[in-house]
């Protein structure tokens, strides 16, 4: 496990100082194992290194390394820091009927997929996605960056109401 004390004792000016500049904002949930868990407002443009400073840094003793610390943040996204799993659900999206978990073409119960980090032929898993739909999704990806939430599959070409209803429950970001 490695730390990074820089960012432990970071604060929340450190990160509203760097990008200042831009007029607009974005608002994220930073939660886990930090200082300050919560939602955080930056200036638009601001990377992760900053909304874990915005925070109060990683607790001591957190392996951050798996944090793209230089990556953009986007507006409405949580950031997880420290935790293992999947987040839970997103409010305001509607939620799954019965208790149903996400299943293969062959009915077989799967892992959700990252759409982050997801292959053509994991994406193809996913129901009601062929590999049309699978690359569009991944044609999104390198055109707009990672997916900061799963409903941003809806500005994937193809992907309206009812396709999304019946993949958000089988992927994640």
């Amino acid at each position: 496990m490695s730390t990074n004390p820089a960012l432990a004792g970071a604060s929340s000016a450190d990160a509203s100082s760097a990008g200042a500049s831009s007029g607009s904002a974005v608002v994220i949930d930073v939660e886990g194992k930090v200082a300050h868990p919560g939602v955080q407002t930056l200036p638009a443009g601001s990377r992760v290194y900053e909304a874990l400073a915005a925070a109060g840094g990683a607790l001591p003793g957190v392996d951050v390394t798996a944090l793209d610390l230089a990556r953009p943040v986007t507006d409405g996204e949580q950031l997880r820091v420290g935790i293992e799993g999947v987040p839970g659900p997103v409010v305001g999206l509607p939620q799954p009927s019965g208790g149903k978990s996400a299943r293969g073409k062959r009915g077989r119960p799967v892992a959700p997929v990252n759409l982050n980090t997801a292959t053509l032929e994991q994406l193809e898993a996913v129901p009601d996605v062929g590999p049309a739909l699978a690359q569009r999704i991944l044609d999104w990806r390198s055109e707009h960056g990672r997916f900061g939430s799963v409903a941003q599959l809806r500005q994937v070409r193809g992907i309206g109401d009812r396709k999304f209803s019946d993949m958000r429950d089988s992927v994640t970001v």
